[in-house]
């Protein structure tokens, strides 16, 4: 029998329009037009100007014949473009291509190529990057070049336009293009490419949406909040907080570089209130110069998304005024969709345990209708005991498109009618995931699974280590077995036999690591440990 509520109201334009973020700058500069929205040194720059230099920036695109689908790139630093580029790109119906800036030129000429891109807005820091890139590619995108008088170094001398002059010729009343459909893209990001070339996510007007306002109502962002870039935006686009600050009329603080005394200088002048980044920002932080840091006068909430911080930072954040809470996501997540949502009562519990709660990657985000650990030939859920590892899955409207130009890759990522995070974990009594490892990270020695995370888990309690990680070294007799790479803390000593008998205390003996390896650990430009440069040393090692 057919449902009498759809039959004669139908969708039309009275009740129906497609969801896109790019709607929260526009009522922004309309309510609060004179309302600083970006701060990048001596520039303010308030939402009624913002929304017209976005537009303008979408007029100009136009004009150089971008239109609906087609792939606008950005090679561009924590800066003004950068956001302009988050609303101007999609309001001319395109589709915004944000590159990592710390990859390798033969990285990015695959990523230009593979994405189809017309055009690249390029910081000037990074031209002699784009232009070894572009020698490598088939495409031949225009380039405009961003001058940020923000940066102080050399200048590549060049003939392309630059960004100004590019942004002055578009109209600041252009009449921007809403998406067709929800369902358009808005965004290519890609993954790491750590095990073949990188995978083009692509995602659409919905998700960002969704997930822009699942930001705020996950951060307990005021309005009017300050928000400053400790976060590349072009990781998963900032994790759409490029949006979410246009939701809440937030105040954006660009920061060109991570580095202690502009954050504290922002933390204290401009009154920041949230801020992103890895562990390894937190550390940064908090090990400065005490003539570098400054007192805040508010509460700051700082969201992390990487491996567990270890229990000394969280007490030297929270010391230092900073609220620490643990998301979780991925690039084909919008980035976080996953939160550590703390109960009032865990504050009243001993450190440690505070730590372990922490550790945490929690439960869904708002937006996210779906977020289970399930065993990946059965497509069931494990046990909630907290002991049985199965896949974390994801399933809902803040999951990507798939996979541009890749189908096999995208059918193998929704298989059973889930996205496959590659994740392994188990989820507690009370609904809570926990990571456990990378599927292709666990350490099987002698026919038992090792989680490399429960390894560095026990590492990171140790005072003298700063960074850990953890992956497999081939072994004759047991296959493989544990191998730990350590950075101490400053001022601390450790050896391996000292390390070694830690661990004995607090695992299983064939958890143990056989070796221990001292020096600097390699990281992403995004503070992620590279393993997959460690699993070559580990084997390199061995064979040695």
């Amino acid at each position: 029998m057919d449902n009498p509520y759809n039959t004669g109201l139908d969708r039309n334009p009275a009740n129906y329009q497609p969801l896109t973020p790019i709607g929260f700058l526009e009522r922004a500069a309309l309510v609060f037009p004179d309302h600083t929205a970006i701060v990048h040194g001596a520039v303010r720059r308030s939402y009624a100007a913002f929304y017209s230099r976005s537009r303008q920036l979408a007029s100009a695109l136009v004009a150089q014949g971008i239109g609906r689908g087609e792939t606008v790139s950005a090679l561009l630093a924590n800066t003004p473009a950068m956001l302009e580029c988050h609303y101007g790109v999609p309001m001319c119906g395109a589709v915004l291509h944000a590159i990592n800036t710390r990859l390798d030129a033969a990285i990015i000429a695959f990523q230009l190529d593979h994405a189809l891109s017309k055009l690249v807005f390029v910081d000037i820091e990074f031209l002699p990057l784009l232009h070894e890139a572009l020698r490598l590619c088939a495409a031949r995108p225009k380039v405009i070049v961003y001058d940020d008088p923000e940066f102080d170094g050399p200048r590549m001398a060049h003939e392309a336009p630059d960004y100004e002059d590019f942004l002055a010729s578009g109209d600041p009343d252009f009449a921007w293009l809403r998406p067709q459909d929800e369902w358009d893209a808005i965004a290519i990001s890609y993954t790491s490419g750590t095990t073949g070339d990188p995978k083009g996510v692509v995602t659409h007007h919905r998700g960002a949406y969704l997930l822009a306002q699942g930001n705020a109502l996950t951060a307990s962002m005021a309005k009017h909040a300050v928000y400053l870039w400790t976060l590349p935006m072009f990781h998963c686009n900032g994790w759409c907080f490029p949006w979410t600050l246009s939701a809440i009329i937030g105040t954006h603080v660009c920061l060109r570089q991570v580095r202690a005394e502009p954050i504290w200088a922002a933390l204290a002048d401009e009154g920041v209130t949230h801020l992103c980044g890895a562990p390894i920002v937190m550390s940064l932080m908090i090990s400065a110069p005490d003539a570098v840091k400054r007192p805040l006068d508010q509460p700051v909430q700082f969201f992390t998304a990487a491996a567990p911080p270890p229990e000394k930072l969280l007490a030297d954040m929270k010391e230092a005024g900073f609220d620490v809470t643990h998301l979780y996501g991925l690039t084909e997540t919008y980035g976080p969709a996953v939160v550590n949502d703390w109960h009032a009562d865990w504050s009243a519990l001993p450190p440690a345990a505070q730590a372990r709660l922490k550790a945490r990657q929690g439960v869904r985000y708002l937006p996210l209708e779906g977020l289970d650990v399930l065993d990946p030939e059965t497509m069931l859920p494990v046990p909630r005991d907290g002991q049985t590892m199965g896949e974390v899955m994801f399933c809902g409207n803040v999951v990507m498109k798939g996979y541009f130009r890749n189908p096999k890759a995208t059918e193998e990522a929704f298989k059973g009618g889930w996205f496959h995070s590659g994740d392994l974990g188990v989820i507690h009594p009370d609904g809570y995931i926990q990571l456990k490892d990378r599927s292709k990270d666990v350490i099987i020695s002698g026919g038992e699974n090792i989680s490399s995370i429960e390894v560095e888990e026990v590492l990171y309690r140790h005072p003298a280590v700063a960074v850990v990680a953890v992956v497999a070294q081939p072994h004759d007799k047991w296959g493989e077995t544990p191998c730990a790479f350590v950075e101490l803390a400053e001022g601390q000593q450790a050896d391996a036999a000292s390390l070694k008998a830690w661990c004995r205390d607090n695992l299983a003996h064939y958890k143990v690591p056989g070796r221990f390896i001292f020096g600097p650990v390699p990281r992403t430009s995004t503070g992620k440990i590279q393993k997959f440069t460690l699993r070559d040393q580990a084997r390199t090692l061995e064979k040695a």
